[in-house]
């Protein structure tokens, strides 16, 4: 993904996804977990929990796939540490300048 060992590791993406599907996308942190291959944390959710999450799963995958693609394409995102005051300017500064080609 053209990341150092440095920069990113797997466990980083899978806590960042983590996060963002739960606090961003709103997905239940047991279906999260069933997904990234972790176990339900007690003996009697183990013992009752026999479903797999399926459709709740494939869903959450979608709505990950659909962040995604959002973030790739949308190019008015404001850059980490910009605010939107200072995203609006730089937007309407640009749109008073002629384009160069």
């Amino acid at each position: 993904m053209g990341y150092s060992a440095d920069e990113m590791t797997a466990h980083g993406f899978r806590a960042t996804a983590r996060t963002i599907l739960h606090e961003r996308l709103g997905f239940s942190p047991d279906v999260i977990e069933a997904q990234l291959a972790h176990s339900v944390r007690d003996n009697l959710g183990r013992a009752y929990n026999r479903t797999e999450f399926v459709e709740q799963r494939r869903k959450m995958l979608q709505a990950w796939a659909n962040y995604l693609d959002k973030l790739r394409l949308d190019v008015n995102a404001t850059p980490r540490g910009e605010s939107a005051r200072s995203k609006r300017a730089r937007r309407s500064d640009s749109a008073e300048q002629p384009l160069r080609h």
